[in-house]
This record gives structure tokens, sequence and C-alpha cells, in this order.
């Protein structure tokens, strides 16, 4: 009609800043996802090494505490022996109280097993959410120095061994923490078997003799205990090449 216009649309694509920006929004629901994923992954990667520094506080604090009663027990004894002239009373006291000592001795010993054992599975675990960390962000792998599986090899890594000093790991068994309270085991019970001995009125040398074997008796019982115990000394047993590294020794 004469008078009238008509709106037409206008033809033609619309410009670009009208589309909606879907491709921008997965982006920025991707990058919010990645990021969500290494905050948890970091919260969990915290609460296994506070958990793995609650163990070796306990391990340290028990080691100390069996050591303080063994200090006590040998002062007692020392005054008890000083008072009777290593009488009567010496052996009775000696008897009641070294036993209790052994005991935990023996106690603080398996712990210190199992909290090595619970150190493995944190160290585990962290190597595990390291290996997720790369998935994430490949381009870290250079920056990390401790393991990122849960081989063997890797396992080593993080306890601060390389590949070449794994063969090693069967000589620092003797130097950690579990070895040398066994070891002052061994001489609790090696003390205690040299006076029960004695008390049957053997001679000083061979009562001596009955003690040295208590000890090494006493001492191979709990390192083959503690080996097989150990996942440490499993994993150690199953990695790759352990097969022929064991028939060359």
């Amino acid at each position: 009609m004469p008078g009238m216009t008509v709106d037409r649309m206008p033809e033609g694509v619309p410009p670009s800043s009208a589309l909606p920006r879907a491709a921008d929004s997965v982006a920025a629901d991707d990058a919010a996802r990645r990021a969500v994923r290494v905050q948890m992954l970091a919260t969990e990667h915290w609460s296994l090494l506070a958990t793995r520094s609650l163990s070796w506080n306990e391990a340290f604090a028990r080691a100390n505490m069996f050591l303080s009663l063994l200090s006590g027990a040998v002062v007692a004894l020392a005054l008890v022996a000083q008072a009777s002239a290593f009488g009567d009373a010496f052996v009775v006291f000696a008897l009641l109280v070294l036993p209790v000592v052994l005991f935990v001795g023996l106690a603080t010993y398996v712990r210190l097993l199992e909290i090595n054992n619970e150190d493995y599975v944190w160290v585990r675990g962290m190597n595990r959410l390291r290996g997720a960390y790369l998935e994430i962000d490949p381009g870290l792998a250079p920056y990390f120095i401790s393991g990122i599986s849960e081989d063997a090899v890797e396992i080593f890594k993080t306890f601060g061994s390389t590949e070449e000093t794994l063969d090693t790991g069967r000589f620092h068994g003797f130097v950690t923490t579990p070895s040398t309270i066994g070891f002052v085991n061994a001489m609790l019970a090696a003390v205690l078997a040299a006076i029960v001995v004695a008390q049957m009125h053997m001679p000083v040398v061979p009562a001596a003799v009955v003690g040295v074997v208590a000890f090494l008796l006493s001492a191979v019982i709990l390192a083959i205990v503690g080996y097989r115990s150990q996942a440490m000394a499993s994993l150690a047993a199953s990695r790759p090449g352990s097969a022929r590294n064991d028939s060359a020794g």
C-alpha cells in the first residue's frame, strides 16, 4: 500500500560477533575442570605427605620410648648391682625387668615394620598422583625428580635410589631404624639367656657362648621376619632384571 514500508530481514551471514561463542565456552569449561582436578590432586598429595610425616614421627617416638626405657632399666640394674654386689637380688631384679624391656622392644620392632609398609603405600599414592599431573600437563615432566608411576624403579626413585644403586638396597636394610631396634632386642635376648644359664652354675665362658649364640639366633630370626614382612623387599625382588642380578650374586 502507498505510504507503508515493509521491514525486511537482513540477508547474508550475520557478523561473527553475533554468533554464540560455543568454542570459547567449551574451552572455559575444560579449563575449569582441569583446575578443579589439579586442586583435588594437590589436596590428596598434601594429605598423603602429611600422613607420611605422621607415620615417621610415630616411628621416631616409639624408638625413642623404647631406648629411653632400656636406658632407665640399665641404670636401675646398675644401682641394684651396686647395692646387692651382684647377688640374688640383682638376678631377680634383672629377670623381672629385662623381659618387660624385651617385650616393648619386640612390639616396637613390629610396629616399625608396619610403619615402613604404610610408608610404601603413601609413596605409591604420591607416585600415582604425579602421573596424573603429567596427564594434565605433560610439559611438567622435566621438573619431577621423584617417581611418576608404581613400578619398582619409580618407587625406589622416590625413596632416593637410582637405577644404578638399586642393588645396594639389601645392605641398606642393616642401617634402618627397625634393624637397629632388632639388634638391640637380640642383645637383650642374649643377656637374658646368659643370666638364666649362669643361674644353673655354668661357668662364665660357656654362659658367654650361650649368650653369643642367643644373640645370633635372635638377630637372624628378627632379620628373616623383618625382610619377609616388608613390602619393599618383595618390590625389589619383582623389579625388572632382579632374577638376573640375584643369580649373578
